[in-house]
């Protein structure tokens, strides 16, 4: 269960925040939630009640730093004692942030498990509002740059055996998902409708085969340039 995003491109009418030059680089996701606490309390309490206990895994949005994981841990683990939840709880973080890709190794210590955001990240990392119809075109997950910071969190969670998963559009897209698998992503959520030709893909593909495929797609120097090249591999796999 994801705590509550709001703020940017997800106003909520009931949680007036005051007005931002860039909403996008202001509250939002985990910092409303610090800003607000008793809010984000009452979200934790409420998740530790489904039963059985612990079956609820807690996902954090828009984390940017590994303070911010631990405030949410403490508070976390305040509302267990409080309501007497011996069984724990996993809590996690989505990787919306060039800063939470970066420092993934140091959040990973913090975290049980890490979940790429790719539609946001993707913004934030191409420095396009895709919120913008203007810029929001020639936004693409399958970018060099979001494909590296991608290749950094799987290592940062591989080292620290946590599993990381891509939790935006970009799993759901059949040219990408095994580019992702390459990269060392170990869960894809993606929409029920797709779920089907998605599993039938990747069953036909082995390990090595969609490593080589991200290694190359990592050297390629644009977003077309990767298109192409998992159009191919795609023409290949139907064959």
């Amino acid at each position: 269960m994801r705590t509550l995003d709001a703020g940017g491109d997800k106003p909520m009418p009931y949680l007036p925040i005051p007005h931002e030059e860039n909403p996008a680089l202001g509250l939002r996701g985990v910092r409303v939630g610090l800003w607000r606490p008793q809010m984000l309390m009452t979200q934790l309490r409420a998740i530790l009640r489904v039963a059985p206990a612990g079956q609820c895994k807690i996902m954090v949005p828009m984390v940017a730093s590994p303070d911010e994981l631990a405030a949410v841990r403490r508070m976390l683990e305040e509302a267990r004692r409080d309501m007497g939840v011996a069984t724990p709880v996993q809590l996690g973080v989505m990787i919306e942030t060039p800063a939470a890709a970066v420092t993934a190794d140091l959040i990973a210590e913090q975290a049980d498990f890490l979940s790429i955001g790719t539609n946001d990240l993707t913004q934030y990392v191409l420095a396009r509002d895709r919120g913008n119809p203007a810029v929001a075109a020639d936004i693409d997950g399958l970018h060099p740059a979001v494909l590296r910071l991608i290749r950094q969190t799987c290592e940062a969670g591989q080292a620290k055996g946590r599993w990381v998963g891509v939790c935006g559009g970009l799993a759901g897209d059949m040219a990408a998902a095994p580019i992702l698998v390459g990269l060392g992503v170990t869960e894809l959520s993606a929409a029920p409708a797709v779920l089907p030709d998605l599993k039938a893909l990747l069953r036909g593909l082995t390990m090595d085969v969609c490593r080589d495929l991200a290694t190359r797609a990592l050297a390629c120097a644009s977003v077309d340039e990767v298109r192409a090249l998992a159009d191919d591999f795609r023409r290949g796999a139907d064959r």
